[in-house]
């Protein structure tokens, strides 16, 4: 059992926090479409390309100038609707929530702003940032030299590596394929309905638990923290879930 006030979520931003993918958002609406960013999704999946490879041509398709993506960005990005409760909640219990994202800081910061309100100020953000050329253009600067270009289990596993008795629990809520270097590091990763990180962690064996919405998360981090029910619990019902799935569709 998870001792009260002791844990840290880890969450990715666009696709889980917010309704719709950001970079999504830009590439399909402003750069080069929706079909050609899938197929270079499922290249990431299938190891056919690097993920920084990948999301870079992904932006780079993008012609407009940066600042206008961020107004257009804050004008149809929205919130999951269980987030706000749920960060208002990890607040009074002391809970820090800490966004890991392969997008870019400012981009964030500002829908944070404009999407939850002041107290977003409180969310640590791990990002990529902008690169500004001297054309008047911008491309994307990288956190590191990892395949991902942000290499997300990095910042989680000096939290993961504390002694024993020091050690929070570490939640994990993603949705897609730059979530895959984190989807090992922590105690229990929660995976998005009908995206990329499922069709992933089954490829792997890797052990998740399915949300809709942010209140899923709420429900079951409350539910772990309070001493209702355990990690491993939690973690098991989408096995079981899908294989009384399976014997319903069977008979």
């Amino acid at each position: 059992m998870a001792p009260a006030n002791k844990a840290v979520v880890f969450t990715d931003f666009d696709g889980t926090i917010t309704l719709k993918d950001s970079n999504d958002y830009l590439t399909d609406n402003l750069g080069y479409g929706e079909q050609k960013r899938r197929d270079g999704n499922i290249d990431i999946l299938e190891n056919r390309v690097k993920f920084r490879d990948a999301f870079k041509e992904m932006l780079d398709s993008v012609p407009t100038p940066f600042d206008e993506c961020v107004d257009i960005l804050v004008k149809n990005i929205k919130l999951d609707p269980g987030f706000k409760d749920f960060y208002a909640w990890c607040l009074a219990e002391g809970i820090p929530v800490i966004v890991l994202s392969s997008g870019m800081e400012p981009i964030i910061r500002a829908l944070l702003t404009n999407l939850v309100g002041p107290t977003a100020d409180q969310i640590k953000i791990v990002s990529n940032q902008p690169k500004h050329l001297p054309d008047g253009t911008w491309t994307i600067d990288y956190h590191d030299d990892s395949d991902f270009g942000h290499d997300k289990s990095l910042a989680i596993r000096p939290t993961a590596n504390l002694p024993k008795e020091d050690r929070p629990v570490l939640f994990y809520c993603g949705d897609g394929v730059s979530d895959l270097s984190a989807a090992r590091e922590t105690d229990l990763l929660f995976a998005k309905y009908g995206h990329d990180l499922i069709t992933y962690c089954e490829r792997e064996g890797n052990p998740f638990v399915v949300f809709k919405t942010f209140s899923d998360i709420h429900r079951d981090i409350k539910d772990i923290m309070e001493n209702r029910t355990t990690i491993d619990e939690v973690a098991g019902r989408y096995g079981r879930e899908k294989a009384a799935a399976a014997a319903a569709t069977a008979t």
